[in-house]
């Protein structure tokens, strides 16, 4: 399997801090020129080792668009210590609680890298309540299981499970629901590749030229094109045009 380049690698930190201070310096023409939302619930789940401040401006963004945003409110991700099927049950019902709380309407998944699979895995748990599943820069396809970012991923998860065939199998179905793969060629963490989903009706890929792992988060363009995606109506759904 092939991984990001070190250059990409080392710059990963400068380029998301620049891509986070661009995001405020253009918060206001971004949020004129964003379609609005019709105040569905969305819950924002961060990447590993993330937790929900990494979340901050994406749901800022969000909340100012007129949707009601949600963070994951399990503290730092440090993966599934006690296994994806506990993970991902405690966080379905936390999506099946949003959805009662606000008049049984569908929520929307954003999933920043780690937090994309549970958001994947969420959907094909509960469907009937989820709108939607975005996910940026996941390597849901490909998991980079002897990548540095494999091992990072163990040492803080302790998970030995997750380099079993089924577990991968499972991880790269894609969910019932329509789902966006936001990703870039230029990511130094995770290998883009690991990123594409088998385009189909429901399912798509939105390259983010030039952003880093780090960036996809709150990266203009990106952030715009989650705009774009949650704007799409319900019974609707319709791929993203350039």
């Amino acid at each position: 399997m092939e991984e990001p380049s070190k250059i990409l690698l080392g710059l990963e930190g400068i380029r998301g801090v620049y891509e986070y201070g661009l995001a405020w310096a253009v918060s206001v023409p971004l949020n004129y020129i964003s379609p609005k939302g019709d105040g569905h619930p969305v819950l924002t789940i961060p990447g590993l080792g993330g937790a929900d401040g990494s979340t901050h401006y994406l749901r800022n963004f969000l909340d100012n668009l007129g949707y009601e945003s949600f963070p994951w409110g399990q503290g730092r991700n440090l993966g599934p210590r006690r296994g994806m099927d506990e993970l991902t049950k405690r966080l379905t019902d936390l999506v099946q609680s949003i959805y009662r709380d606000t008049g049984n309407q569908k929520v929307s998944l954003i999933g920043w890298s780690l937090g994309g699979i549970y958001s994947r895995e969420i959907a094909k748990l509960c469907p009937e309540v989820v709108r939607q599943v975005i996910t940026m820069g996941s390597p849901f396809k490909q998991i980079p299981t002897e990548s540095a970012v494999g091992k990072l991923y163990e040492f803080l998860s302790k998970d030995k499970n997750f380099k079993d065939k089924g577990i991968i199998e499972r991880i790269a179905k894609p969910p019932p629901v329509p789902f966006t793969s936001i990703y870039s060629k230029s990511d130094g963490v995770i290998h883009w590749t690991c990123s594409i989903e088998e385009t189909g009706p429901l399912t798509e890929n939105v390259e983010i030229p030039g952003a880093s792992h780090l960036g996809l988060g709150h990266n203009p363009m990106s952030m715009y094109v989650v705009a774009n995606r949650l704007a799409q109506p319900e019974d609707n759904w319709r791929p993203f045009c350039k």
